[in-house]
């Protein structure tokens, strides 16, 4: 059988190969723009989908392939966040971007919605921080489209136009609202090193039950905001102050006796996973400011966490 990427001889096709490596940018695109990566998926399979449905006249037309492919998946990103906000006013509690592993940690075999091909990995850099997601998913579809094309991957604001259907003026005026956004919600972030002690602090806290710790570890308008998504139990609104975060911490600390917690990365900070038989069941996330974490993002939701290992569903064999 001859592989898809090979013409009949057997002879590499360089516009195929080209145009198959684009997918490790579609990708990351995509993940920024909808931060699922289940979602991204789909959103490249359908690009890739609407190329090959061209005629080879068509696509021999093309000057730039990859742009075109850029295009069309940020559109249907645009499309998707559209209507994303409607599904999510009926999501059970707080939706949580998908967290993603370190490479290390990226889970080998293949969930639904997940890939285990190492070109598809999203590459772990600030714009995909819990943090900064969470911020982009404030803003409006326009905004956000705009934004991460244009100061993220460096598209020109007249590129960005065509893909969002506006002028290039007024797409420079949504990246600004978006950075102002930006500059708004997020201080200045701590050394990675202070960060990681932070969160080792806050794990050993919060095995030991030790309240009075953990208050000392967080800001004191702290939030801890979990996403179940409905399959598992979750509060449905985030808590706040730094007091309750510690309780709610501490009371059930109990609970995950029988879980490892284990210190790792998510979305390239440092971050806990929880552990049950080898499972992955939660993962934290945090954001701190100085030395005092501010908001704790715990996702519980299966759905989300296929990536993680321990997390491929069993084999039927």
């Amino acid at each position: 059988m001859t592989d898809p990427s090979e013409p009949g001889d057997g002879r590499p096709d360089e516009g195929i190969r080209a145009i198959v490596s684009e997918r490790h940018q579609l990708i990351n695109v995509a993940y920024r723009l909808l931060g699922s990566l289940a979602e991204a998926e789909d959103v490249v399979q359908e690009t890739y989908a609407r190329w090959y449905a061209m005629s080879e006249q068509q696509r021999d037309g093309i000057a730039s392939p990859g742009g075109w492919l850029t295009t069309v998946a940020s559109r249907i990103c645009l499309d998707l966040l559209g209507s994303a906000r409607a599904r999510r006013e009926r999501y059970v509690g707080e939706w949580i971007p998908e967290p993603l592993p370190d490479r290390a940690e990226w889970s080998s075999g293949r969930g639904a919605g997940t890939t285990a091909d190492p070109a598809d990995r999203v590459t772990l850099d600030e714009s995909v921080n819990m943090a900064f997601l969470v911020v982009l998913e404030a803003m409006t579809p326009a905004e956000r489209v705009a934004f991460v094309l244009h100061d993220v991957f460096r598209y020109s604001f007249a590129e960005v136009a065509e893909i969002v259907g506006r002028t290039p003026a007024a797409c420079r005026q949504l990246a600004s609202s978006a950075r102002r956004r930006i500059r708004s919600s997020r201080p200045p972030a701590s050394p990675a090193s202070g960060r990681a002690d932070t969160v080792r602090a806050f794990k050993q806290a919060w095995e030991a039950k030790d309240i009075d710790a953990l208050i000392g570890l967080l800001a004191p308008d702290a939030t801890a905001t979990g996403d179940g998504g409905g399959f598992v139990s979750a509060q449905l609104r985030p808590i706040e102050g730094a007091e309750q975060v510690a309780r709610f911490f501490a009371d059930r600390a109990d609970a995950v006796r029988d879980m490892t917690i284990l210190q790792c990365t998510v979305n390239g900070q440092p971050g806990l996973a929880a552990q049950r038989d080898g499972v992955t069941v939660s993962v934290l996330a945090f954001d701190v400011v100085g030395d005092r974490i501010k908001r704790i993002w715990g996702v519980l939701n299966p759905d989300k966490l296929r990536l993680w290992k321990g997390t491929d569903p069993p084999s039927d064999d």
